[in-house]
């Protein structure tokens, strides 16, 4: 498995008659009045785990939401969406392991997949605890009880070190499943092997992030070009002293970026040949999309996409690029008028070679196109996603190595 070949996977383990304590992740958008699922991508994404545990007992860990939230809720149509998709009947237990949950888990059959409640009902799950802290929470010692072997499929939470994804792999041998199988191979090839030149696209609003991505990609000679657009852009742009109006510096300000400025005008000292950013620019005047230069820039309008003339240059490291990781939108791009940007850089990054999207907005405007059968992954996780890219050790990896070490 590429740079994690010290984590096992299902091919590694024999799971047949075994009992499974699979932890994956469901959090889906949730009509707030009906609970009715909106959108079901997470769900069968998981899908070929599942299928692929038909010898084994399987009960399922999953969550949604987290306390405080609206759609923090039971998992009563999580188990109907399920059991619809795999085409069986999924038992739902409205408890998390008492002994409710370990007497249905006693009469289950080899085949059956039973379905926990919301993991995030129990107070233990939502601190964040080391391994061995997590071994020691009432939660880990009771769900161990119920399996013999630990299956993490979570990629969407695998930079959570909480107690189902650090702890559970404390106490049982653990392996990946194949989602996060997946993932980690893909991700983990943009930093060896992927063919060159090699282009992150770094956009949105997730600007820490992002500019923690181009700095490790750029040090560590991983990354040919860093193309930023969208808030990630102007921040490049402010760090250059140029002038992007007062809107958007507000927006930074809100977001709590402005310290990001300082960092990244030290990154672009250090690779100006390397970074690219729009230089042209679209904003809204008087209700209306206009593009102009960015030295031509008024105070007074936001920066909502990149320009016609602004695309041009972006375009060509595009296209030029064999590799192309792409991660947040180029703008404003629910509304039409300001879509083009990213409409025309999802086109272009599609062509690539290798092509890996991190999941979040741009992978739900990628599908709106109907464009993700062009790409090469589609992560499922957007945090988890960005923090890979930075270089930094999921923590769901990382103890999922040691349970490969310990069990071995």
């Amino acid at each position: 498995m590429g740079t994690y070949s010290n984590i096992k996977g299902l091919s590694d383990v024999d799971v047949s008659g075994k009992t499974v304590l699979l932890r994956v992740d469901f959090n889906s958008p949730i009509d707030p009045i009906t609970g009715a699922i909106l959108d079901d991508k997470r769900f069968r994404e998981h899908l070929y785990t599942i299928k692929a545990l038909n010898g084994a007992k399987t009960i399922i860990v999953t969550h949604q939401s987290r306390p405080g939230k609206k759609d923090f809720t039971s998992l009563v149509s999580h188990a109907q969406r399920l059991s619809e998709l795999l085409g069986k009947e999924i038992k739902f237990v409205d408890d998390i392991f008492g002994s409710n949950a370990q007497d249905v888990v006693k009469k289950a059959q080899i085949g059956d997949v039973i379905l926990l409640e919301n993991v995030r009902f129990n107070a233990e799950e939502n601190l964040k605890l080391s391994g061995e802290d997590s071994a020691k929470t009432v939660l880990i010692k009771n769900l161990a009880r119920m399996g013999d072997i630990f299956i993490n499929d979570a990629f969407g939470t695998a930079h959570r070190s909480q107690p189902t994804i650090v702890g559970l792999p404390e106490v049982l041998p653990a392996i990946a499943g194949l989602l996060m199988e997946r993932e980690v191979e893909n991700l983990s090839k943009v930093f060896t092997g992927a063919p060159r030149p090699v282009t992150f696209i770094l956009g949105g609003t997730k600007v820490d992030d992002s500019i923690d991505v181009a700095r490790h990609v750029l040090m560590n000679g991983i990354a040919d070009y860093v193309l930023a657009v969208g808030v990630v852009a102007n921040i490049f742009l402010a760090a250059r002293d140029f002038s992007i109006g007062k809107p958007s510096m507000d927006l930074i300000e809100q977001l709590g970026y402005t310290g990001q400025i300082d960092i990244a005008r030290d990154i672009y000292s250090r690779f100006k040949e390397k970074i690219v950013m729009p230089e042209d620019v679209a904003i809204r005047k008087d209700g209306k999309r206009v593009e102009v230069a960015i030295q031509d820039m008024p105070d007074d309008c936001p920066i909502l996409d990149i320009s016609a003339a602004g695309l041009i240059p972006c375009l060509e490291i595009i296209k030029k690029s064999h590799t192309v990781v792409l991660n947040g939108p180029a703008g404003l791009f629910e509304e039409e008028e300001f879509s083009q940007g990213t409409i025309e850089i999802i086109k272009a990054a599609s062509e690539a070679e290798f092509s890996v999207v991190g999941g979040g907005h741009t992978a739900a405007a990628i599908e709106k196109m109907g464009y993700d059968s062009r790409f090469t992954h589609i992560s499922t996780g957007g945090g988890a996603c960005i923090e890979f890219l930075t270089g930094k050790k999921l923590p769901a990896i990382a103890a999922l190595e040691k349970s490969s070490q310990r069990f071995a």
